[in-house]
């Protein structure tokens, strides 16, 4: 028994495989299928003219579902389910792609090889592990008999394929990487950048510091740079679309829904004899615990209620952002921090200050002579608060400006106070309550979630408008309709996410398959859905000279100011030669920089410099105290000194050698590797019209 669950522990591991390349892909979402998907089998796209069903893709999905869940044992976040489809869809098409290089190389994996990796000296360590004992002893008779095991076939059978497909991963590596290899000479300049480093004293002329009335740009200068910088302004084809969308979101009804279930959860609970932590356990989708909570922390809508609760009171349901809560009111205790409940009147500055004085102390004067504080606020304050009286809430110190917060917390209960200054103008301030209690309550917590009745409701919102805009006109429905249109910047085909729409290649794809004008149809993105129009398209070329006038003159003031940094530069080197002293920069451009770095290399910053390989290039290679002649580099023209440089030593380097080669070689292996899938991904032929079947 104790063998057939070893191997009964793989099970759950094998299920879970996408295959070895999708594994790396495996990320959180969920799917569901329009209602109106038929039983026969459907394309949800192809891939270099190879068919993908809907049938193999949703199997795809549903086994890297039950992967993320395995594995993290969190249920999946459905705002991830778009960012896990285009993922798994990518991972698909570069599987697809894989199988058929594979095919192209004649790799073939024979049974004899997976035989021998299985039943070789050396098994697998996903199996090896099973059947090791705590001091690391491996029962080699245990696991064959295991896989000999008739109820264990299955398992074996998926032992086998994953097997395979690491067998095929490692010979198509092999394949690829026969050409790349790693010499002595790659190995040595990766040595320097790590141990060589160096201190120079230096002079850097910096173009910004030259005045524009040195650097005469004429009309003739910048149509040369443009001439000769043409491939700068190259115009790719793009599109621009209008869209509007169609928000997926909670409606009022799924709101009451959720406000009336735990209307009746808590009539029952007021009724029931059992715990109401049983409730919680069953209800809440929040886990139970007692919390105390401060009256700043508790909603808008609770604050008064807990405040004049009683010991077992059932308070709620409340609207929060968390969704709605109902509190069960277990005790009061002391409070560290004193709360406040204050009501205001505001007048704002206006920069006039008498006025503005004379304009509070006629309201205070109204209000100290009868008129109601809350309708006087309604009338005539002017802030947000004024619709509710000039309530503003409950809030702990730290909440208010200060000025604000001493007057409410020093004032009285029902007083109203005499004007008070701040930033914002005048207020007449009038506390209602203060509390130096916290509360201890349980709670359930129920999210407000979208239906599918509502996301069906606003998808055949977005469909009625998508079929209605097709036959009358986008802008004339969209009106009609009071639709808010948006439109995006242009984009081009290669585009991965469009402005303001995010991550969408269908869109882009049916953006550059359809003239100006068309209407789409309705397309998934992570707000909701998206009813688009094309409303331009914009043809490959050039940017007109005169567009681009203003950033070509930036360019060619830099230009010549490199150019005069570098003739100061080359007077500087006249007078200062190999050795003199470099303060004398100064005499000939007074804003030259004087100054030095130390322990820079060949691979980092250099200190008050950043990052420039002009500098340190030339460092690596420079003789020792002598001025060298004018160098250009990323931030202006340089003379260096270099003072002392680390001598190379071949006895740790040797010493290092082939571990510095084994890393290089490892990234350069990656490097080609993704820049070999970032191929084949481009110029793969894809259909991608899952649009269709999910939303």
């Amino acid at each position: 028994m104790a063998m057939m669950a070893k191997m009964r522990s793989l099970a759950p591991w094998f299920i879970i495989l996408v295959g070895g390349l999708f594994v790396l892909f495996m990320v959180i979402s969920d799917s569901n299928v329009l209602d109106f998907v038929k039983q026969q089998a459907q394309n949800v796209g192809s891939i270099n003219g190879v068919d993908i069903t809907y049938q193999e893709y949703s199997n795809l999905l549903e086994r890297a579902k039950q992967n993320q869940e395995q594995m993290t044992g969190q249920p999946i976040n459905e705002n991830q389910m778009d960012f896990f489809r285009d993922q798994v869809w990518d991972a698909l098409i570069i599987q697809k792609m894989l199988d058929k290089k594979v095919t192209e190389f004649g790799i073939v994996v024979t049974d004899d090889e997976i035989k021998n990796e299985i039943l070789g000296p050396n098994p697998p360590a996903m199996l090896r592990q099973q059947f090791t004992d705590s001091t690391g002893n491996f029962n080699r008779q245990l696991y064959e008999q295991a896989l000999r095991d008739p109820r264990n076939k299955e398992i074996v059978i998926a032992v086998e394929e994953q097997i395979k497909q690491q067998l095929t991963q490692q010979k198509l590596q092999n394949y690829l990487f026969a050409s790349v290899t790693v010499g002595n000479e790659e190995a040595r300049d990766r040595f320097i950048s790590q141990n060589i480093k160096m201190k120079a004293n230096y002079i850097l002329i910096d173009p910004n510091t030259i005045p524009q009335d040195q650097l005469k740009v004429t009309e003739d200068d910048l149509k040369k740079y443009y001439d000769k910088n043409l491939d700068n302004y190259k115009i790719e084809p793009s599109r621009k679309i209008k869209y509007v969308l169609f928000k997926r979101e909670p409606s009022q009804s799924d709101s009451l829904s959720v406000k009336q279930n735990l209307e009746a959860i808590i009539a029952k609970a007021k009724d029931d004899t059992a715990s109401f932590k049983s409730y919680v356990e069953i209800y809440s989708d929040k886990p139970y615990s007692k919390d105390t909570l401060s009256m700043s922390s508790l909603p808008v809508e609770a604050k008064d209620a807990v405040l004049k609760s009683n010991k077992g009171d059932i308070l709620g349901p409340f609207s929060t952002a968390e969704g709605y809560i109902v509190y069960r009111f277990l005790d009061r205790v002391k409070s560290k921090q004193e709360s406040v409940r204050a009501s205001h009147i505001l007048v704002r500055s206006t920069g006039n200050d008498s006025e503005d004085q004379k304009k509070i102390n006629d309201i205070y004067n109204e209000i100290m002579k009868g008129a109601s504080f809350e309708a006087t606020a309604i009338a005539k304050s002017q802030d947000g608060s004024s619709s509710n009286g000039g309530d503003l809430g409950w809030a702990t110190r730290g909440q208010w400006v200060k000025e604000f917060e001493d007057a409410a917390f020093n004032g009285k209960i029902g007083v109203v106070q005499k004007p008070v200054k701040t930033v914002f103008g005048y207020h007449i301030i009038k506390v209602t309550g203060k509390s130096n209690e916290d509360f201890v309550v349980e709670r359930i917590i129920n999210k407000v979630e979208m239906s599918a009745t509502t996301n069906d409701k606003i998808f055949q919102d977005a469909s009625d408008f998508s079929f209605v805009a097709g036959e009358n006109g986008y802008e004339s429905e969209a009106n009609l309709m009071k639709y808010s249109v948006i439109e995006t910047p242009p984009f081009t085909e290669e585009t991965q996410a469009i402005p303001g729409v995010g991550i969408n290649a269908a869109l882009v794809k049916w953006a550059f398959d359809n003239k100006a004008g068309s209407v789409s149809e309705v397309f998934r993105v992570s707000a909701g859905y998206i009813v688009a129009t094309v409303s331009e398209v914009i043809k490959a070329g050039f940017k007109n000279f005169a567009d681009v006038k203003d950033l070509i003159k930036n360019d060619v003031m830099r230009e010549k100011g490199f150019a005069k940094a570098m003739e100061y530069a080359k007077q500087i080197r006249e007078k200062i030669g190999d050795n003199g002293d470099g303060q004398i920069a100064k005499s000939i451009w007074y804003a030259a920089r004087v100054d030095s770095a130390s322990d820079y290399t060949t691979n980092g910053n250099v200190p008050g410099l950043g990052r420039d390989f002009a500098f340190t290039e030339y460092s690596i290679k420079a003789d020792l105290n002598k001025w060298s002649n004018p160098v250009k580099g990323t931030i202006g023209v340089y003379l260096i000194n270099l003072k002392s440089r680390t001598p190379f030593n071949n006895a740790s380097f040797d010493s290092q050698k082939l571990t510095i080669k084994k890393e290089l070689l490892q990234q350069k292996k990656n490097n080609y590797y993704n820049a070999w899938i970032q191929e084949l991904r481009k110029d793969a032929d894809v259909v991608d019209n899952r649009y269709l079947f999910f939303r």
